[in-house]
């Protein structure tokens, strides 16, 4: 195992440019204190006895970097996480949105799904699935993959469950899923309106107009210069009055978009107003 403080900067720095330069993938804003933690897992993990061995794999072999991006990238998530921001987004956000003819959602960050599903299952009981299109991205393929199955492991349905209820749930929850063994599968209908896909936040450009973007607990691994640069790409992506919805500690005061933005009631959710 490599100590944290055993990796220097400048072997950072060279790795980062590497993968940029070989692969178009970018990490080079991503926070280095987060950097420095992941990578040291991955040493670790991988058995690399040294630094310069976890380079020289990624440099010479292309398909172990889907392996690196998995652990680089953090996929913490769970259904209906911070069951208020769902009780916001039910009671007061989407009656706003069923205004509109279609819904355009886009789910930035998605990791393994859950908040997806979270999202459809309020648009369903809303009684607005039926008009709105869910972009779900991530820039990790192999949870995009997992997410597009709609399988869970059965351990945090419980948890999962208690969210929904919180967040104003009034059905059985159980009646979204089948349990299969340790697992369980979401009801398909759930994921008709779902399109997963690989969209890398810090090189690839907007590609729709949304009224409502949830980007939660990403940016929080970026440093300021990215975030500036993530927030300008979701005002371009942003219908005139659309909503945007960010992370517990992520906000955008003193950001260069905060003047078009209003913060909706204390929550973590801004509306664009020009």
């Amino acid at each position: 195992m490599i100590e944290p403080d055993i990796i220097k900067d400048e072997e950072m720095e060279l790795l980062l440019r590497d993968i940029a330069e070989l692969y178009d993938y970018d990490f080079t804003q991503y926070t280095r204190s987060s950097l420095r933690r992941r990578l040291n897992r991955i040493c670790m993990l991988d058995k690399f006895t040294s630094f310069a061995e976890l380079r020289y794999r990624i440099t010479r072999d292309a398909a172990y970097l889907t392996r690196f991006i998995e652990e680089v990238t953090v996929n913490v998530t769970e259904m209906f996480r911070d069951p208020g921001f769902y009780k916001t987004l039910r009671d007061d956000i989407l009656p706003t949105l069923g205004t509109h003819p279609f819904i355009r959602v886009w789910i930035a960050g998605c990791s393994t799904g859950e908040e997806a599903y979270s999202v459809a299952i309020l648009l369903k009981e809303a009684g607005l699935y039926h008009k709105s299109l869910i972009y779900a991205t991530d820039i990790n393929p192999g949870v995009i993959e997992k997410a597009s199955r709609g399988i869970f492991q059965a351990g945090p349905i419980k948890q999962y469950s208690e969210n929904y209820m919180l967040s104003g749930g009034k059905q059985d929850f159980s009646s979204y899923y089948m349990s299969r063994y340790d697992v369980v599968k979401f009801d398909e209908a759930l994921s008709e309106k779902m399109i997963f896909s690989t969209h890398n936040l810090v090189s690839d450009s907007s590609f729709n107009e949304f009224q409502l973007i949830l980007c939660r607990n990403v940016m929080i691994y970026f440093d300021k210069n990215l975030q500036g640069k993530v927030l300008k790409l979701f005002d371009d992506s942003l219908q005139s009055l659309g909503w945007l919805a960010l992370g517990s500690k992520e906000t955008l005061r003193h950001s260069a978009i905060e003047p078009r933005y209003k913060q909706w009631q204390g929550e973590k959710i801004w509306r664009k107003t020009s």
